[in-house]
């Protein structure tokens, strides 16, 4: 047992054991090929954020030492935290090498060959040049890095080739260069002619090095060694504080300084010229502080998940998601939704059924009006074009567009400026306060009456995601949640100090920042007191991350009281399960598989009447203190049974499930009896399901 003189998990390090997680299933050999090269790419992808965000914020604090370790109360100083994660992703880089080249021999296996410049038949050299000159050559522009000044900008998440070229006569005369390889234009993956059943695919990279004599003859040289490199630069956009300049143009200044942010870290071919590394370390004015990670001969994974899947002999696909049985003869949602409350379940369920619901508003000429909030939207977004499609119908349309998210932020502008050259009404944030919440009312006037629908939900407004993230979704036409929606909208729509009070005044809606942290301490604070009553007590969270310490001291408070602690928390988890201090131990697992596990559920016993809820929040000091979130009581009872069916399934898993421990193990839950692989059984649980009237008893 870890020692408990540590009140908490650092956060980063408990974000790098999750990922660990993710490393777990590209190394399971009961998972399809296909899937293990995808979660390869996920893993990758993942870290790159992690440098990003977290490791460019802590580099950040380090500046501060002390100072900033008092101000964010943190237990170890920012740069003890910065060499503790380049100890971890070292070891996590020398295990992705290692599984990498066990998903080799695999692929081997399947007759799929990643082939390389030096493996190429005589035919195959001839496809690659021709495909060069017709294709690439056009995108490919060297930059003589020794003949500038000031090294070159250097893309974020770009991958760069690093040439170095000599001649045979005087191997000692060297000039250097980059590439860019043009993955954002071209694809990645080129397949190759081939022997009958054989699959030979060769990289973007490899063509280039082919290729170098093509791009540098007329330079003299004939030798070249190249490889690739790439640098990880700080996420953060930065929002002065001038008054006089919009939320719009702030963040349009921002994204133009991310892209000259400084690296925070480095990754190389381990096998690269001498010279050359030393030389681009200096130029770039890395120091031994920076993360600077030698590597295989690839990078950038990511693109692995977009590895091409008809190669595969098994070709892998998700089951596909079905309608929710009430509505599998319904013809309009929207009638049945202001008959009955909803709960949608994605993947499992269609996401359809959100698309229909406002495409009906859309089209419905008693519906006047359509509120919504928005985060991350997908690429060609149905959502938006329904919105827009209202808008043209003379409806009024108010969309709330999170500007803010990250990664999202330009896209985000694109969305706004074609919404608003359609007339929808765009709100774009509250002052330095995210709008997570995800909430849309829908009002029609029927004789003279107004009736408000709509929906409270765990997950983005995004089709796309919607069929890999597990997300919960409350259909409803319940009065009091749509006058808390309401109210929030009203805030939004002017969202200054003094209209904080629209905010307090929801009765329904469990709201951030005026409410959610004291609802759930009091409700963690009566389990607490029910056990000492000797009263049935326990607790079940289910959410992405949990760090927030005042909450995780509460959570320890109740254990050591004897309440039953139940978590499923599939990223960040900060809290210590292991304590002899505890009266009843907590059980925590994490749960990665297929789908991201994005849901966020509460449901506290309550001596028997149970206090069921969905979130947009996690327990972290971001949601709880600095965004507007949204949580909704599910008070339908056979809502709150189906709920609770699909949690207590996930709590049986014992094929994807690891225990959270003091420390970080990521041990598999072993568990003797029937088999049980959470995602499937949830699958099969809802989509057995018999329709039946749900008694809602709340109009």
């Amino acid at each position: 047992m870890a020692s408990e003189k540590r009140k908490t998990i650092v956060r980063d390090i408990s974000w790098l054991s999750f990922n660990a997680r993710v490393l777990q299933e590209a190394n399971d050999p009961s998972v399809p090929l296909r899937e293990r090269v995808r979660f390869l790419g996920i893993f990758s992808n993942n870290l790159d954020e992690f440098f990003r965000v977290r490791v460019a914020t802590l580099k950040r604090m380090a500046e501060f030492g002390d100072k900033a370790k008092s101000k964010m109360h943190m237990e170890k100083n920012p740069q003890k935290i910065l060499e503790e994660i380049q100890d971890v992703v070292l070891q996590q880089q020398n295990e992705f090498n290692r599984i990498w080249n066990h998903v080799q021999q695999e692929l081997k296996k399947e007759k799929i060959f990643l082939v390389t410049e030096k493996q190429l038949s005589r035919d195959q050299k001839k496809f690659v040049e021709t495909f060069f000159d017709e294709e690439v050559r056009q995108e490919v522009i060297p930059l003589m890095i020794e003949s500038n000044p000031q090294i070159p900008y250097l893309r974020e998440r770009s991958l760069y080739l690093a040439v170095a070229m000599s001649n045979k006569s005087n191997a000692y005369k060297k000039k250097y260069a980059l590439i860019e390889i043009p993955a954002k234009f071209k694809r990645r993956f080129v397949k190759l002619p081939s022997p009958a059943g054989h699959h030979h695919i060769i990289l973007m990279e490899d063509v280039i090095r082919h290729c170098l004599p093509k791009i540098f003859s007329f330079m003299g040289f004939d030798e070249y060694s190249a490889h690739i490199i790439k640098v990880t630069k700080d996420a953060e956009i930065d929002l002065d504080a001038d008054v006089s300049t919009s939320l719009i143009q702030k963040i349009e200044k921002g994204l133009k300084n991310r892209r000259k942010a400084k690296p925070v870290r480095f990754i190389y071919d381990k096998e690269i010229d001498a010279g050359l590394l030393e030389y681009l370390i200096r130029r770039l004015n890395l120091t031994r502080r920076d993360n600077i990670i030698p590597g295989g001969r690839i990078h950038n994974f990511r693109h692995f998940m977009d590895f091409p899947n008809e190669v595969f002999k098994v070709k892998h696909e998700r089951k596909k998601p079905f309608p929710h049985p009430v509505l599998r003869k319904t013809i309009r949602v929207t009638d049945e939704i202001i008959r009955q409350d909803l709960l949608m379940h994605f993947p499992y369920h269609s996401f359809d059924v959100v698309i229909e619901l406002l495409r009906e508003a859309a089209m419905d000429p008693d519906v006047k009006e359509i509120k919504i909030t928005a985060y991350r939207l997908a690429e060609n977004s149905k959502v938006i074009n329904a919105l827009v499609n209202a808008s043209r119908n003379g409806k009024a349309v108010t969309v709330m567009l999170e500007l803010r998210a990250r990664f999202d932020e330009e896209a985000n502008l694109e969305w706004k400026e074609k919404l608003e050259e359609e007339g929808v009404r765009v709100l774009i944030g509250v002052p330095n306060m995210k709008v997570h919440a995800k909430l849309c009312v829908i009002k029609k006037r029927v004789q003279n009456k107004t009736i408000q629908y709509g929906f409270v939900s765990t997950g983005n407004l995004n089709e796309g995601t919607s069929r890999v993230y597990g997300d919960h979704c409350l259909l409803t036409s319940n009065r009091k949640i749509m006058a808390d929606i309401n109210r929030i909208f009203t805030y939004l729509e002017q969202p200054v100090m003094s209209r904080l009070k629209y905010l307090r005044q929801c009765k329904t809606l469990v709201v951030c920042p005026t409410g959610m942290r004291r609802q759930f301490m009091h409700l963690i604070e009566n389990e607490i007191k029910n056990a000492h009553k000797g009263l049935p007590a326990s607790i079940i969270l289910k959410m992405n991350s949990f760090s927030d310490e005042q909450l995780i001291e509460k959570l320890y408070e109740a254990a050591r009281a004897g309440v039953e602690i139940k978590l499923i928390v599939r990223g960040i988890f900060c809290m210590l399960t292991q304590s002899n201090k505890f009266k009843s131990q907590p059980y925590a697992i994490s749960i990665v598989d297929q789908y991201l596990e994005h849901s966020r559920v509460l449901i506290f016993h309550n001596n028997g009447k149970e206090k069921v809820y969905l979130s947009s929040a996690d327990w972290m000091i971001r949601n709880l203190d600095h965004r507007i979130e949204a949580a909704v009581e599910i008070t339908n009872k056979a809502i709150q049974e189906e709920l609770k069916e699909c949690i207590n399934i996930q709590l049986k898993d014992n094929v994807k499930a690891r225990i959270l421990d003091n420390n970080l193990q990521n041990a598999y839950v072993k568990r003797k009896g029937k088999t049980v692989r959470s995602q499937v059984e949830i699958y099969n649980f809802l989509h057995q399901k018999i329709p039946k009237q749900l008694e809602t008893g709340r109009h």
